[in-house]
């Protein structure tokens, strides 16, 4: 049962809200040279657990927005992206794109450096990672003998994404899709990972959303490489055998699970509002994700 629960969309003249997800609000362009296409907006809503958290984190939305369109363009050579134009209406302005409708594929691609989260559970249960073989011996943490593809089933808003093979994705798509949807994601992990470690961050994991045109181009979709999105942590600060500092809403996820928040994960009730300590906590990773990896002042 989703425990989701969204805001009203705004309402943004010359557009048709279609989609709002924990995070990013889709609008359908109804009017000028982009009519048809659709208006991707990221919102400062955060979310842990399953449940969409109160305040905001001020400013994550462009900061999401931002960093997306650099990484674009670091990996423009390797995959086109869906983004059109940057020319967005005011209220929304740095925290939106104009983007290509495309038709989505239906699995979370995802490709791992690094095993922790989902992936540790797995492998501490059966030894694999979505039926890849790892060897004995490894700890959260731990850096893998090479980048393995680990693909995901999309599921309903507010439930988790489960985990599946890679035969499941070929018998979602087909052998030859699947395929490059797997050659794909671990080239965009390769670029993507040697660049973040040219600037002191490792990339842990990290999940993309691919879609097509018409004529079956592959396309890099949504969001890319940000801290939503992936894991990263500090390279100075990494030590396999436990949990790693990262730059993401681990701040938040840390403060829930504690007894300060009084809040009980497995009860039926939701979480107490953030204290202005962890948002701004929050805000300040987030930033610092950004400008560490960019360059750019934000």
């Amino acid at each position: 049962m989703s425990t989701i629960e969204l805001p009203p969309a705004r309402v943004i003249d010359g557009t048709r809200h279609i989609h709002s997800g924990k995070v990013r609000d889709l609008y359908e362009l109804e009017q000028g040279p982009y009519a048809g296409q659709l208006l991707m907006v990221a919102s400062d809503r955060i979310s842990a657990f399953d449940h969409i958290l109160s305040p905001a984190i001020p400013d994550k939305g462009e900061i999401l927005t931002r960093m997306s369109l650099w990484w674009f363009d670091q990996l423009a050579d390797l995959v086109p992206h869906h983004v059109l134009s940057t020319d967005v209406p005011a209220e929304v302005r740095g925290r939106a794109v104009i983007c290509e409708r495309l038709a989505m594929f239906p699995v979370e691609c995802v490709a791992r450096g690094y095993l922790t989260g989902s992936g540790l559970l797995d492998y501490r249960a059966t030894g694999e990672v979505c039926g890849v073989p790892l060897p004995d011996g490894l700890e959260d943490g731990s850096r893998l003998p090479e980048p393995i593809f680990t693909p995901a089933a999309k599921a309903e808003l507010g439930e988790h994404d489960e985990n599946v093979s890679f035969d499941a994705v070929v018998e979602t798509v087909g052998e030859e899709v699947a395929v490059r949807l797997r050659d794909l994601t671990l080239a965009v992990y390769a670029r993507a990972e040697g660049i973040a470690r040219d600037r002191g961050i490792i990339l842990a994991d990290t999940k993309l959303e691919l879609g097509a045109r018409a004529d079956g181009t592959m396309v890099l979709a949504d969001e890319v490489l940000t801290p939503d999105s992936s894991r990263f942590w500090p390279a100075d600060q990494w030590e396999p055998g436990h949990a790693q500092p990262s730059y993401d809403k681990q701040f938040v996820r840390d403060w829930l699970l504690s007894p300060a928040s009084g809040w009980d994960r497995a009860a039926d009730q939701p979480p107490p509002e953030l204290p202005a300590e962890i948002v701004d906590l929050t805000r300040q990773r987030y930033v610092e994700a950004f400008e560490r990896l960019t360059g750019q002042t934000f």
